[in-house]
């Protein structure tokens, strides 16, 4: 995400843009350039899309201030990751409280705006910039002005293929509806409906990544928690700091972040099984007849059957781009399907006791795991997407190890010391695996020392 700090024009005053009681005081002045359709037209009958469009006097001036200030940085945001959205991209921030250092951003959120809206401003705000990439976050405050769910995902619809004629190969990183509140006409089976909905309409779209924002934040209930959400709609400063997790493994394997190489020696009597390069050593192989058992009784589950082996010797990525190697990480992608339950393995077999040991960071609610010859071991985004919910050094979005001692045919498995599979009984012998199934996963300094019995 690279972003460039734009000075606001605007000092804002109350707790919610989204509602017609905020008031704006217009502070000093900014250039005004011409800029093209930056007034709504006067009916939405000229407007793509459907559904609502906010036409209220405060909303019109924070329109027009915003879109003015966009247009005088224009050409200083040229090729900047841009966030596109409404009020809560708006308050994060021209620098977004520092949580991108170094980066190109370009913040272009409007407080109060609906899809329909963003898609009118889509060119002249985002496209004619060249971004980079494109954060999205929108549809919340189409939900509290009355527009149903498939209204909401078709428009989004509508900016994904624009900017997909844009440019195919350009990133979007696609955020789901935050959770809120019924009190703030944004219940949650509505949210719920609606990111199905969204997902949907970015399925098969390979430039397009969609992010869990909702398990993310929500409660039991499926509502905003007030520790993140103090008015249960806009994140505070704990709320922003825990979305800027959640976007940064989906922004590393992009490119954005973590660009630097890891530079990692095994300790003594280990051997790497991942050279950090490449995908040398592994392979798809012939799916098994547990697979084959397992993946009968989920018949509407995308779960592609191996007839023969496939090695990736020398190659960064599988044929399919699942799975790819970079900067030192072994990155398991999130499927534009939502879920796609694949595995890639070792071309060895360890039928000797061992010590394995390796690190992983989850993007929310990732599901992914570790065969252990063969048996899988859940490696999950363990506090939302289980099994081990109540582990005290889990650190959410973050590295963290996994190691596993084998003796015999019983494994003991750890997550940052904690015990989570205390006796875990596998196969007698067999390859180390990881399955990829729904969001994003990344594995690192993979290693292993096996006994000389």
């Amino acid at each position: 995400m690279k972003l460039s700090s734009f000075a606001f024009a605007l000092v804002i005053v109350a707790s919610s843009f989204d509602n017609a009681d905020r008031s704006i005081a217009i502070g000093q002045a900014v250039a005004d350039p011409p800029v093209a359709n930056r007034n709504l037209p006067a009916t939405d009958d000229d407007l793509a899309g459907a559904g609502p469009v906010r036409r209220i006097d405060w909303f019109d001036r924070l329109w027009q201030q915003r879109r003015a200030t966009f247009a005088s940085q224009a050409e200083r945001d040229q090729g900047a990751l841009v966030f596109f959205g409404d009020s809560i991209t708006q308050d994060w921030g021209d620098d977004f409280r520092g949580a991108f250092n170094g980066l190109k951003t370009a913040n272009r959120g409007i407080s109060g705006d609906t899809t329909r809206g963003m898609l009118f401003r889509l060119a002249d705000d985002v496209i004619a910039l060249k971004p980079a990439g494109v954060v999205m976050l929108m549809g919340s405050n189409d939900l509290e002005l009355g527009a149903t769910s498939q209204i909401i995902a078709d428009n989004i619809k509508l900016i994904l293929d624009r900017l997909e004629s844009h440019n195919a190969k350009m990133p979007v990183v696609l955020c789901q509806v935050m959770p809120s509140s019924t009190s703030r006409q944004r219940p949650a089976e509505k949210i719920r409906e609606l990111n199905r909905l969204i997902a949907a309409a970015a399925k098969g779209k390979t430039q397009v990544t969609v992010v869990d924002t909702f398990t993310l934040f929500a409660n039991e209930q499926g509502d905003a928690k007030r520790e993140e959400f103090d008015d249960l709609l806009h994140p505070n400063r704990a709320g922003y700091g825990k979305w800027k997790a959640g976007l940064w493994p989906i922004l590393a394997t992009l490119g954005f972040v973590d660009t630097t190489p890891d530079d990692f020696t095994p300790e003594a009597g280990f051997e790497s099984l991942f050279n950090g390069r490449d995908l040398t050593g592994w392979a798809f192989l012939p799916s098994t007849p547990d697979d084959l058992r397992v993946s009968a009784q989920f018949p509407t589950l995308n779960w592609p059957k191996v007839q023969a082996e496939t090695r990736f010797d020398g190659k960064t990525q599988t044929d399919d781009g699942r799975y790819v190697a970079k900067n030192g990480r072994l990155i398991i992608t999130t499927p534009t399907e939502g879920r796609r339950v694949q595995k890639l393995s070792t071309t060895r077999v360890f039928p000797k006791d061992f010590v394995l040991k390796l690190e992983f960071r989850a993007s929310p609610n990732a599901d992914s795991g570790v065969f252990l010859r063969d048996r899988q071991l859940q490696c999950r985004d363990y506090p939302l997407a289980g099994p081990y919910k109540n582990l005290t050094k889990y650190r959410p979005q973050d590295w963290n190890e996994l190691a596993v001692t084998v003796k015999g045919n019983v494994a003991h498995a750890t997550c940052n010391g904690e015990v989570i599979e205390d006796a875990y009984e596998i196969p007698a012998t067999g390859p180390i695996g990881f399955e990829g199934d729904r969001g994003q996963m990344e594995y690192r300094r993979i290693r292993i020392s096996e006994s000389r019995s």
